[in-house]
């Protein structure tokens, strides 16, 4: 769906006073975002694994916005101990939270397994999401107008969340196949939180997006650990060509954690050819990605699983 007047981080307003802590903040999409957001006048926590690198981007920020609020959080979405212990230290710091944006993922890895034995791809990309948004949810209803964005693809089209096998224990393992099943569980996760917030008459919002094919090297690692080095260096060199800036796949994520008119339950992306590139704009979907009985499942299963339940009361954390 092609939209009528081009947004850009120039419609963005001023975030002064605002507090968003981005995942996989120090690279990609999640980069650019920390920076627009910075500049914006937004207290910035970056949360990522890497503590040097996080550092290094803080310093990069900072080139460009020398009064960046920016803070650091350490957190592996692989591992939910690491996810625990991450918000027991921003609660230790904050109590409030504007805006948090799920965008931290993994992509077309080889079959592996996280710390706690999921599946390495829909361990990161959703079980971690999952459980730090059920952690920090507290901190979000304190603040009305209060936001949860969720970073999803266009490869969620080709996902298929196999509530029998979600581990591929069973079946023949498919980097690329796991891959969409953990993309879909992220816009399947955003579509029924913000019917739960919504069911709960809470003033936070689900929202979620995908960055259409943006050059973010998110495939590198999957290739260096398949032992393909080669690849590895040919999407580095490709990518650029035939996909569009980070820059610009960022725009969804920033719209949807900023613009007035954004609704919970909606799914934002690019409005060019296959919303591969271009500006934000509604954008389309599975009826799998749309089905509650789905969404009903999955939650279920992601409570039992990283052992968080949600409580959609304010003043109590999740379990």
């Amino acid at each position: 769906m092609a939209s009528k007047n081009k947004w850009t981080q120039d419609n963005i307003p001023s975030q002064r006073g605002k507090r968003i802590l981005i995942t996989g903040a120090n690279s990609g999409i999640g980069l650019e975002a920390a920076k627009v957001m910075a500049a914006k006048g937004a207290d910035v926590i970056l949360a990522c694994r890497n503590e040097s690198k996080a550092i290094q981007t803080m310093a990069t920020i900072r080139q460009q916005t020398p009064k960046a609020s920016l803070h650091f959080l350490p957190v592996d979405l692989s591992s939910l101990q690491s996810v625990r212990d991450m918000c027991e230290m921003f609660f230790e710091q904050y109590n409030k939270l504007d805006v948090l944006l799920n965008n931290a993922g993994v992509m077309w890895l080889p079959k592996g397994q996280t710390v706690d034995g999921f599946e390495s791809q829909i361990g990161t990309n959703h079980f971690g999401h999952f459980a730090l948004t059920g952690l920090l949810l507290p901190a979000l209803l304190k603040q009305a107008g209060s936001r949860v964005v969720t970073v999803s693809s266009i490869a969620h089209r080709a996902g298929n969340l196999n509530f029998d096998d979600l581990f591929f224990e069973r079946r023949p393992y498919g980097k690329h196949k796991a891959y969409g099943q953990s993309k879909l569980a992220n816009l399947v996760f955003a579509r029924e939180l913000d019917r739960r917030l919504n069911a709960a008459g809470a003033q936070t919002i689900s929202v979620a997006v995908h960055p259409g094919a943006a050059s973010t090297n998110l495939a590198v690692p999957g290739y260096q650990q398949s032992g393909s080095t080669l690849l590895a260096n040919v999407a580095k060199a490709v990518s650029p060509l035939i996909t569009q800036s980070a820059e610009k796949g960022a725009l969804p994520s920033l719209y949807a954690a900023t613009e007035s008119g954004v609704h919970g339950g909606d799914y934002i992306g690019p409005d060019g050819f296959y919303e591969a590139f271009g500006y934000p704009a509604p954008a389309s979907s599975t009826g799998r990605s749309r089905n509650p009985e789905i969404a009903r499942k999955l939650w279920e299963i992601s409570e039992q699983l990283t052992g968080v339940s949600y409580s959609f009361d304010s003043s109590k954390a999740a379990a």
